[in-house]
């Protein structure tokens, strides 16, 4: 196994910093990375630590780091730390968790350490290409039945992994408002399309992968080697105007539909940290046609999935008015992924496209097969058909201006410490006037 458990994974491992201890997301044993600007400071890499962020910047001066691995940390990005070989990505957090572990470093960091809700987090990486995959499977029944009840999958979706390319400038980092986006649209009734606001507004429950080494144009990634171009997950939320989407994607696929803005969480958790969450991919169903040979790793069938339980929480602006609870939408683990994330990396560069440190990859919506395990109100709603209640007596189908939806995401194994994504959250701004 490529990501191997380690000293930095032992639950009886604490750290210095109090608020470490038992923390939801960020305990000792994650380590996540994250670009992140204090009060007064310019931005900088950071490394998450309970309700605190060390200032690597501030390491690398105090001259506590390796100067191989140094250099990639004093920028404004992580995509110089994503470019380094697995090895030196592993040897940093093996130091990190030293550093934040032993009390003789405790004098040197304490200065260079910021509660994470006085500093503003920008997105971890300068992303070259956005691409968003279709993996799914429960997500691609529960949509396919919509359209194509006696076959609801296309042929080619359990012989491929699907996927589209985004668009990178529009993706933005956990907080920053979305505006509902204007685009064309026909309803079936209808003589003639209008130009308007999207009216079937749509949230999508997905994980993001950071790409690290990646490979030269014209030369694929063996899937032996694909885990090495992992450089991290987040939380990430591809919006989608659903009725923009009916009319513009044949037979072209997904376009304004998808482009107007992605939302990810900030901290990038590394697959190290990841380790002891590791696990076998689920078996294929009888019929199905075995992945082909150039997707097909004894390794990544027995370690490729990830035992991360994901959730979705819808919080209308009268809710957070009165104090209430977001209302849960959909809880679901990660294992209902049809292709791993190793194949999903070895399909896309396996035409010799060439992957670059910093570009990122969606895994799709990721929704189980229970009602409560639907990653998208699409789902949920059978297609607006269906509203959903709120605790406030609110209706929808589709969000609403105001509304706010947050993503969360959570890997546990008995023995093991917990570990967490954060937030991955977005408020819907009314369109512009047009």
């Amino acid at each position: 196994m490529m990501f191997a458990i380690d000293e930095t994974h032992d639950p009886a491992l604490k750290s210095w910093v109090a608020s470490a201890q038992g923390h939801p997301d960020f305990p000792i044993q994650n380590l996540p990375y994250g670009i992140f600007a204090g009060p007064g400071q310019d931005r900088r890499a950071g490394v998450a630590i309970g309700d605190l962020i060390l200032d690597l910047r501030g390491v690398v001066e105090a001259g506590l780091l390796d100067s191989t691995v140094a250099v990639t940390l004093l920028g404004e990005t992580l995509n110089t730390l994503l470019a380094l070989p697995l090895e030196l990505r592993r040897n940093l957090r093996a130091r990190l968790s030293e550093l934040l572990a032993n009390e003789c470093f405790r004098a040197q960091l304490e200065p260079l350490l910021h509660p994470a809700n006085e500093c503003r987090m920008s997105l971890p990486a300068a992303i070259g290409d956005y691409t968003d995959f279709y993996v799914g499977i429960h997500h691609a029944l529960n949509v396919g039945r919509l359209f194509r009840p006696d076959a609801p999958l296309l042929p080619n979706y359990k012989c491929v992994p699907i996927g589209y390319h985004g668009r990178a400038s529009s993706v933005r980092p956990s907080g920053e408002p979305l505006v509902r986006p204007l685009g064309q649209h026909k309803s079936a009734d209808a003589a003639a399309p209008a130009f308007g606001p999207t009216q079937r507004l749509d949230h999508e429950l997905e994980l993001g992968i950071w790409v690290a080494e990646g490979n030269r144009l014209g030369e694929p990634i063996p899937i032996a080697q694909a885990a090495r171009s992992i450089g991290g997950f987040c939380l990430l939320n591809d919006w989608s105007a659903r009725d923009l989407q009916a009319w513009e994607y044949q037979p072209l696929g997904p376009f304004l539909a998808k482009n107007f803005h992605t939302t990810v969480s900030p901290w990038l958790v590394t697959p190290e940290a990841l380790a002891p969450f590791w696990q076998a991919q689920s078996p294929r169903p009888e019929g199905d046609p075995a992945p082909l040979p150039y997707l097909l790793n004894e390794d990544d069938q027995r370690h490729g999935a990830l035992g991360i339980e994901l959730e979705a929480a819808l919080s209308s602006m009268r809710m957070r008015q009165e104090g209430m609870a977001p209302y849960r939408l959909s809880r679901g683990p990660a294992t209902n992924m049809y292709w791993t994330a190793a194949q999903i990396l070895t399909h896309h560069a396996s035409n010799g496209c060439n992957l670059r440190p910093g570009d990122l990859v969606g895994t799709g919506t990721i929704s189980g097969p229970a009602s409560d395990s639907r990653g998208s109100l699409l789902e949920i709603t059978r297609g607006g058909a269906e509203a959903i209640e709120l605790p406030t007596g609110e209706a929808r189908t589709f969000l609403e201006d105001g509304d706010e939806v947050t993503l969360f995401a959570h890997a546990s194994r008995e023995g093991f410490a917990s570990i967490g994504f954060g937030k991955c959250r977005a408020v819907v701004l009314p369109a512009p006037s047009v």
